[in-house]
């Protein structure tokens, strides 16, 4: 999801996307640069059927189970050929251990290391069909960036296409597990689970004596312009945080009115750390603190103007409460250690 975007396709980016991304280096600029053109069409998570058991956390198959767009698959043992087009994604299998099983990953998907040398196979809202094809991959896995008709299009060339539409943390813990329950990869999924869940609790427990009245009002910015109001998970990652997002009362991923967020006053801006404006060449954190009248907000007069791991904080996938730590940090760096 150039180096310096949070990749613009989300993330999302996704997003978030990714969201996607949505979720930068290189080529990247597309995962949530405009987040527009994230998916976001109402979907349901990723559900097995009631037949599909588990004995010992060994997947038990046939396993029949449905991804976000309600489409059903049939797996009669674990994929032994994955492709992913979707940072978030491929993060999880990797963290899985299936590094021997990805025959391909899109353009944008730079983590881990080993992510780097596999096969390309183009954007992550719309992949190159005959890349995905010549992989004769079993499953193919995508997220937030993708929209449902480009899946669609995808699946009408006999591609195999997975897709889920993380709008929570909740929801990205349990498409991990997803992945887990599919490739017989049950055991490695609960221990990334677990430590997500851990990560999580140490900042609801951190911020949990901060009163409602004393609150941080909290702003973000991800991308030149956009911001993230309610119904996706990086505006949750501010309400766990023990923030209130300024923006929250609009929804999904939409560009800011400059006038409304001096009028808000926050307390604290996040920034996508990385991010250059194609246009200005400017970098995000100089673009905030420039623009007309942004001086008279708190946050930049306070110094309090504070930038993020842009892929901790795109991407809904192992590392998400890798970041989630970190903002709650940026917060409140007098509660969060």
């Amino acid at each position: 999801m150039n180096k310096n975007g949070i990749k613009r396709a989300l993330i999302l980016t996704v997003a978030l996307a990714t969201a996607v991304s949505l979720a930068g280096c290189g080529k990247k600029e597309a995962e949530i640069t405009n987040p527009s053109k994230l998916g976001g069409e109402a979907t349901t998570a990723p559900t097995p059927s009631a037949s599909t058991a588990a004995t010992s956390k060994k997947t038990v198959y046939p396993l029949k189970i449905k991804d976000a767009t309600g489409q059903e698959f049939t797996f009669d043992k674990a994929p032994e050929r994955i492709a992913s087009v979707s940072p978030a994604e491929t993060e999880a299998l990797f963290a899985l251990g299936l590094d021997a099983n990805i025959v391909g990953v899109s353009d944008f998907d730079d983590y881990p290391e080993a992510a780097k040398s596999k096969p390309k196979l183009g954007s992550i809202t719309k992949p190159n069909q005959e890349a995905l094809i010549a992989t004769n991959s079993n499953i193919v896995f995508t997220g937030v960036s993708m929209k449902a008709d480009t899946v669609k299009q995808l699946r009408e060339s006999n591609i195999n296409v997975f897709k889920v539409e993380p709008k929570t943390l909740d929801d990205a813990i349990a498409n991990i597990q997803t992945y887990g329950l599919i490739t017989d990869h049950q055991e490695q999924a609960e221990k990334i689970v677990s430590k997500m869940k851990a990560d999580r609790q140490k900042v609801v427990n951190a911020v949990k004596d901060v009163k409602q009245e004393n609150k941080k009002k909290v702003y973000i910015e991800f991308s030149p312009g956009w911001t993230v109001g309610s119904g996706e998970f990086m505006d949750e990652l501010i309400k766990l945080s023990g923030g209130i997002n300024v923006a929250g009362d609009g929804k999904g991923w939409y560009q800011i009115s400059e006038e409304k967020i001096i009028a808000q006053n926050p307390a604290v801006i996040l920034f996508a750390n990385g991010v250059i404006d194609s246009k200005s060449k400017k970098s995000l954190d100089e673009i905030i603190r420039t623009r007309s009248g942004w001086d008279a907000i708190e946050a930049v007069k306070n110094k309090q103007v504070i930038g993020l791991d842009q892929n901790l904080l795109s991407r809904p996938g192992p590392r998400l409460t890798d970041g989630l730590l970190e903002m709650a940090k940026g917060i409140y760096p007098e509660l969060v250690k």
